[in-house]
């Protein structure tokens, strides 16, 4: 554990915050943890970290937090959901993916996906990624305009991936109307410091080849990432070999889809060649452990891909097939089951999980240089942890004790830009009350 990092005194300067903690867990530099010290805010941006007697004597703010017993990271980043799905927690649980896609997901989705049910369910989503110290998140579902709506509203930061597939549904009518809506979306969200915009190819077995090489050019041309379910399953990879002779990964390099913006969602089934076009495309791999355990979808390699070189990034996949959005929940599934498949207890230890739903989530999503780690000049998005509770007693090594002790329902606060979207586990820019009224309405609707 290392010691707190000096910083040359200088006049005292008003700033917006500053938050006094026991431990900060800045990830970068790496492996490290400093104690009794400060973050520094101003503007929404990190201006300092340093020792709280060194903030004393070089900040001055009307508002100073004390956290005697937390832990801060930086905020949490959900790489990969379907917040809106949130409506269907528990709705089709216990079937294979493919069964539950086709007998049970599509045909609610077909009866009841409208602007309102994805408002209302992305409402519920958000509120419980605040509450557990989400403070970015990638999101691919239907009527992203109403998502972002809702991000604005709530003030929490995200990418939006506009779906796209060979068939209609309640968004739009087939690819040549998903992507005028969505570069439309892209356009109108073009400067916002919260919505990203990203290219949201459903699966390779659900779009054409035409449209993917669409989209791989639009998307390198316009510099905008894309986000795609690929190598879930063993039967996906089954399919792609007796129609198109190549695995689904060849198939994509050679329409052009993979590169560094690229993020590649579950990656359960991977050879020599996968990871091979995976360093050499610069792609990320976005692993949802829970979802693919729930779905028996198989295994994504997590330690290979690191050694690798590979970036690995963390997702919860949605609530239906998760039951939540629990992203420190998912890390300590992920840390456990890596250290299983790669029959070695060392593998993805507690620092570089947190970097996986941090700083590699922020590199997957392109936006390393704002968030993912708390650096100086970076947007202050913080998550703040009470290790206070007696099951997180006693405590050696706190950012072990975060991975592996699940601790969600100990954040307490969460930061972004800055500005506090939850304080003392209660939430700040949403109404608890007012929305479970809305999930209860749509809860007996679905269910009668």
């Amino acid at each position: 554990m290392s010691t707190s990092p000096l910083q040359d005194s200088v006049d005292l300067t008003i700033v917006d915050l500053i938050i006094k903690a026991r431990w900060i867990a800045p990830v970068v530099p790496a492996n490290k943890v400093f104690e009794d010290c400060a973050l520094v805010i101003d503007q929404g941006k990190i201006i300092a970290l340093l020792p709280h007697q060194e903030a004393d004597r070089r900040f001055k703010a009307d508002n100073i937090l004390l956290l005697p017993h937390h832990l801060l990271t930086p905020g949490l980043i959900n790489s990969h959901t379907h917040a809106a799905m949130n409506l269907f927690r528990g709705y089709a649980n216990d079937q294979p993916l493919q069964q539950w896609l086709t007998q049970s997901i599509w045909p609610a989705e077909k009866r009841w996906v409208s602007d309102s049910f994805v408002r209302d369910g992305s409402e519920l989503a958000i509120a419980e990624m605040i509450q557990s110290g989400i403070s970015c998140f990638a999101d691919m579902y239907f009527f992203p305009e109403e998502t972002a709506q809702v991000c604005l509203d709530a003030k929490l930061r995200c990418q939006l991936s506009f779906p796209i597939m060979d068939f209609p549904t309640a968004w739009g009518s087939g690819p040549d109307d998903y992507m005028a809506k969505g570069l439309t979306l892209h356009d109108n969200f073009r400067d916002s410091e919260l919505i990203n915009i990203a290219f949201g190819p459903h699966a390779p077995y659900t779009v054409s080849d035409s449209v993917l090489r669409r989209i791989a050019i639009l998307a390198q041309e316009m510099d905008m990432p894309v986000q795609i379910h690929l190598h879930e399953t063993a039967q996906e990879i089954e399919d792609s070999l007796k129609t198109y002779n190549k695995r689904p990964s060849q198939r994509l390099m050679d329409l052009g889809l993979l590169f560094p913006l690229t993020q590649c969602v579950h990656m359960t089934q991977i050879d020599d060649t996968d990871i091979a076009l995976l360093q050499n495309s610069g792609a990320s791999v976005i692993h949802c452990p829970e979802s693919n355990l729930k779905l028996a979808s198989g295994f994504c390699p997590v330690q290979r891909l690191l050694s690798a070189g590979i970036n690995v990034a963390i997702g919860t996949d949605g609530a239906a097939s998760n039951n939540d959005l629990s992203l420190l929940g998912e890390l300590k599934t992920a840390a456990l089951l890596a250290k299983a498949v790669a029959q070695d207890a060392s593998a993805l230890n507690a620092h570089t999980a947190l970097r996986m739903a941090t700083l590699h989530g922020a590199m997957a999503l392109g936006l390393e240089d704002k968030i993912g780690s708390l650096e100086v000049g970076k947007s202050a998005d913080i998550t703040a942890i009470d290790l206070s509770h007696l099951h997180a007693q006693p405590i050696y090594d706190p950012v072990s004790q975060l991975i592996y002790n699940q601790s969600a329902q100990q954040v307490s606060h969460l930061w972004v830009n800055g500005e506090c979207l939850l304080s003392e586990g209660k939430l700040q820019t949403l109404d608890e009350k007012e929305l479970k009224a809305k999930v209860k309405f749509w809860q007996e609707k679905i269910a009668n």
